[in-house]
């Protein structure tokens, strides 16, 4: 499954300067990771936000947002943005902060022995 190239840069340029983001293939698509936690990603040609149960209602009644239905059963706290909810740089920067500051509220993952 392919996903948005030319989005994954356009991510990149957003999140350019920002330490401990790693990438990783996920979801037939990217993940962007912050300190391990996921926090947005690409599947197709949509945008995958983390945003957390708490912020869900919120995100979804956002134009072009969606609950994420990967299995077909929508998973509470991760949308889907339609590239038009995204077009434009401010758009698309405030989809990956809102992903971003809510992985920086997680506690930090455990480390493996």
């Amino acid at each position: 499954m392919a996903y948005d190239e030319k989005l994954a840069q356009r991510i990149r340029e957003v999140l350019k300067g920002t330490k401990k983001v790693t990438e990783q293939k996920m979801f037939g698509g990217i993940a962007f990771l912050l300190e391990g936690k996921m926090f947005v990603g690409i599947v197709k040609d949509d945008l995958m936000v983390r945003v957390g149960k708490e912020n869900h209602n919120r995100a979804i009644s956002q134009k072009h947002a969606r609950s994420m239905d990967f299995t077909g059963k929508p998973m509470v706290g991760f949308v889907y943005v339609a590239p038009a909810g995204f077009k434009g740089k401010p758009a698309l920067a405030k989809w990956v902060k809102m992903g971003r500051d809510f992985v920086l509220t997680l506690p930090a993952k455990k480390k493996k022995k």
